[in-house]
């Protein structure tokens, strides 16, 4: 049986003097067309109590995750979702594209409320804004303006961290209905039911319709015929 995500570990940030924990998850990653996006829930570890019901969105069914998304709205002292469009992903690469996304968050969520720290799913930080190398001019860092608190990875921490499980929810819904939309335009890759990722059927369509403006065209995006084929 699937347990709810807590607030136990972005509780534990109390004892630094940190108050309002951001959690942060991406979605979007591994798909071949559409952006990838990046939610934020900021929790306030003073007042906040537990949300009931939410835990890792690829744990929710789809109705499950759209009820949420106003309680969690409600419950959080801020939220927001950042994307990064295909086209950026094929100009920047998909970690500085994840950056992107998660910078657009960031600035949605510090125009109402500061985070202390940051508490993002994974084991590697792609948020925090990348050291500009030796060789670049003074100034030439685009993410300059990106996350500037702590950040602290966790592995899983979106099936055991509120705040994390929350973000992840708001990305996902968000996203999918992105997609859905975009199907409405660009008919024949099935998006209303595979959201851009990699199925049979997708590549197939590519295959036969070829590639759109919302495909990741520095994507293997067909797929591999045998020789002779």
């Amino acid at each position: 049986m699937n347990k709810d995500a807590t607030l136990r570990f972005e509780r534990s940030f109390a004892a630094d003097g940190h108050r309002f924990v951001a959690g942060a998850d991406e979605v979007g990653r591994g798909a071949l067309a559409g952006p990838v996006s990046v939610g934020m829930v900021v929790v306030d570890t003073l007042g906040a109590k537990h949300l009931k019901g939410v835990r890792d969105s690829k744990l929710l069914a789809p109705v499950e995750r759209e009820l949420l998304v106003p309680r969690i709205r409600s419950w959080a002292a801020a939220w927001a979702v950042g994307h990064a469009s295909a086209a950026e992903i094929d100009e920047l690469g998909l970690t500085s594209a994840l950056r992107l996304a998660g910078t657009r968050a960031w600035l949605q969520i510090t125009a109402v409320a500061r985070p202390d720290i940051v508490i993002l799913d994974g084991n590697y930080n792609w948020l925090s804004p990348a050291q500009a190398s030796l060789f670049d001019a003074v100034g030439a860092d685009a993410d300059s303006a990106g996350c500037d608190a702590p950040v602290r990875t966790r592995i899983k921490a979106d099936l055991q961290c509120l705040s994390v499980a929350a973000a992840s929810v708001l990305a996902k819904v968000e996203r999918d209905a992105l997609m859905a939309g975009l199907a409405l335009e660009h008919p024949g890759y099935g998006w209303e039911v595979n959201k851009g990722y990699a199925t049979e059927a997708h590549r197939t369509a590519i295959l036969a319709q070829g590639a759109c403006e919302f495909h990741r065209r520095s994507w293997r995006l067909a797929p591999v015929l045998p020789d002779g084929l």
